[in-house]
């Protein structure tokens, strides 16, 4: 197989950079997609996501077939079952599988809907589209919710399902930056948590680029590009 990714620094595309730099090394393609400059909403990317954002996941099969992948959690599971001798995912109809599919999914669905709504309230759209009660509904449940469940997993174990790194923490380890981006997860065991990551050489690796990341749209214009 090979594999190409439509990749924006920071944004829901580095956890499936991560879970590739995991899985095939330095055997993928990367191109970069300029979220603020609107590439997203040219023809050729349209062709590929209809959705206009990142990241979308190509993949060249062996007999010349191509496939692509719009959502990063299924990217992710994807690349952890197709590499098995990375590890990276308990074996189907085990405890485990179930346990590694619900965190997955967890920090994938739950906690991105309510960063993004944190995101785009705060950073993103226009003043006159901003609802300061949308941000205020889910930095709460964030706090008294999210933060909770995953704090008192994470004090027994060093990862997300455990002892041992899976692709689940590729979704989670993501999720909890983004969240201590905006000033939640702040306790020290997401710190922790974070640190434990951060030596995997392929974190290392797949957030090389955060620095060029920029949480605001400089212009209205590129604010319009987005719609929540």
């Amino acid at each position: 197989m090979k594999f190409t990714l439509y990749h924006y620094p920071a944004t829901r595309s580095a956890r499936v950079r991560w879970a590739l730099y995991e899985t095939v090394g330095d055997d993928f393609e990367t191109r970069r997609v300029d979220l603020y400059a609107g590439e997203q909403y040219g023809a050729d990317h349209l062709a590929r996501n209809p959705n206009h954002n990142v990241p979308v996941l190509e993949i060249e099969w062996d007999d010349g077939a191509r496939t692509t992948m719009l959502e990063s959690t299924a990217m992710v599971s994807f690349l952890a079952d197709a590499f098995p001798d990375k590890g990276l995912a308990p074996a189907p109809l085990s405890k485990e599988r179930a346990d590694y599919q619900q965190m997955l999914q967890f920090a994938g669905t739950t906690m991105d809907m309510m960063l993004w709504q944190i995101r785009i309230h705060e950073h993103v759209l226009p003043a006159d589209e901003c609802d300061r009660r949308t941000v205020e509904r889910y930095r709460a449940k964030f706090e008294t919710e999210v933060e909770p469940q995953l704090a008192a997993r994470l004090e027994r174990h060093p990862f997300a399902c455990g002892d041992d790194f899976t692709a689940a923490d590729c979704v989670l380890g993501h999720s909890v930056s983004w969240a201590r981006g905006y000033g939640l997860c702040q306790d020290k065991v997401f710190r922790r948590y974070i640190s434990t990551l951060a030596q995997r050489p392929a974190f290392r690796k797949a957030f090389d680029d955060v620095g060029e990341f920029k949480p605001e749209p400089p212009t209205r214009e590129e604010r319009s590009m987005f719609n929540g």
